[in-house]
């Protein structure tokens, strides 16, 4: 009788927390350094969170092994509100499939939030590259095979595989030069050390509008609303070569109903915020905000998608 007073007891307790979250101060684990594009979401909609609900949300950097051991942090963490995870697609969809002896199942070990804001990626060379659209860069590609090079944050980077993606859909080689984040690829780009590079469209805009990068195709169905004049990729003949980078929120697997609505509601809320939507909007980001649902259906598509192109492209980290 005892025992199964305390277990109710503590069942009671529990069921209260998650009715008055968030009842401490909240944690969002970025699993990878300060300043890139997770990084900014999350210490975007922190301050409104912090002061919608008066408790402290707060921003932890845990970088490494591709994003994994923030996201590993996280998979430990209690499943009470306390923690959250805000992380791009690379350690959910992409790293999976690239390292072994993964501590986490990205499909099974999470509770799903919402997809805060997804762009394209852009294809960008230096702009005294002799390549001045796509379809030069495809037939150099042809009659140079294995010759020209392309830039990434890393091996295993939306950038990476979206370049895998472009040779296996044009029948082409390059040469992938892996960097240790977007940074050192972008001076290196734009020194022309490197011949190109699909980057994300937020991180090299202020580079683009400066001169400095030649954007030749973005990776999106439609053109971008601050890139007006780039061609999509299928409009410059190169179809199925359709990426988005996103970056969404999750929690430890087991979060009580309750609370994973409440924080959805609370997350959604923020990244609508106009100021939130004016800030991302305008380097070319899209406002997702999607439902758990959607989220996680999204995921499976996404994971099964990226899988093919690694095992298609016998692509490894090595």
């Amino acid at each position: 009788m005892k025992r199964l007073l305390s277990f109710a007891l503590a069942a009671l307790a529990f069921s209260a927390s998650a009715d008055t979250w968030p009842d401490k101060a909240v944690t969002l684990v970025v699993p990878f350094p300060p300043g890139g594009s997770t990084d900014q979401v999350a210490r975007a909609v922190g301050p409104l969170l912090t002061a919608k609900f008066k408790q402290s949300f707060l921003v932890d950097n845990k970088a490494g092994a591709t994003g994994t051991i923030g996201t590993t942090f996280v998979k430990r963490a209690a499943p009470d509100g306390a923690t959250f995870l805000v992380t791009s697609l690379g350690p959910l969809v992409i790293v999976p499939h690239l390292l072994k002896g993964m501590q986490y199942d990205p499909l099974k070990d999470f509770d799903h939030i919402t997809v805060a804001v997804q762009s394209p990626n852009v294809l960008v060379v230096n702009p005294s590259s002799p390549f001045k659209s796509l379809g030069d860069v495809v037939a150099y590609s042809k009659a140079h095979p294995g010759k020209m090079t392309f830039a990434s944050a890393g091996s295993g980077s939306s950038d990476h595989l979206t370049a895998e993606l472009f040779w296996q859909q044009t029948g082409t080689k390059g040469i992938h030069v892996p960097y240790k984040g977007g940074a050192p690829a972008h001076t290196d780009l734009m020194g022309g050390q490197v011949d190109a590079s699909f980057q994300n469209v937020n991180a090299v805009l202020q580079y683009i509008k400066g001169g400095k990068m030649r954007a030749l195709a973005v990776t999106s169905a439609k053109r971008s609303p601050v890139l007006p004049d780039v061609p999509t990729m299928a409009e410059a003949g190169v179809p199925n070569v359709e990426v988005t980078s996103w970056q969404a929120v999750l929690a430890p697997r087991g979060l009580p109903a309750d609370v994973r609505e409440k924080a959805h509601a609370a997350f959604t809320e923020a990244l609508n915020d106009p100021r939130i939507k004016d800030q991302f909007t305008s380097i070319g980001f899209e406002m997702v905000t999607n439902t758990p649902a959607e989220f996680a259906a999204f995921q499976q598509k996404e994971y099964a998608r990226w899988k093919q192109v690694i095992e298609t492209g016998r692509i490894t980290t090595e």
